[in-house]
């Protein structure tokens, strides 16, 4: 089996309520999907939108588009939730976009 790893590229800017973007404290990297490995999709991309608490955890990931749809999506979403930011005391919302590239 070849050695897949998934890429997170691009970051699309954050939309945080009337704040600045939050800033982010600790980023995991998204897992590639077996399901893309024994399709042979080699890229792809998950745009989601995190809540994030006042304490700085993500409470929730919504995916708001993705392609190839539902490929990508579960990896996203257990990948976001890991994410931790900065707390501000009041809860915000923060959008990216993960790129997925397979690399041999």
């Amino acid at each position: 089996m070849f050695a897949r790893s998934a890429i997170a590229l691009a970051l699309v800017a954050a939309a945080s309520l009337a704040h600045a973007d939050a800033k982010v404290l600790k980023k995991v990297a998204p897992e590639y999907p077996n399901e893309a490995v024994k399709k042979s999709i080699t890229a792809g991309s998950v745009r989601a939108k995190m809540t994030i608490a006042g304490d700085g955890k993500v409470s929730g990931v919504e995916v708001v588009e993705a392609e190839p749809k539902r490929v990508f999506d579960r990896a996203a979403v257990d990948a976001l939730s890991q994410w931790r930011f900065e707390g501000t005391g009041a809860p915000q919302t923060h959008e990216v976009k993960l790129v997925f590239k397979s690399e041999d």
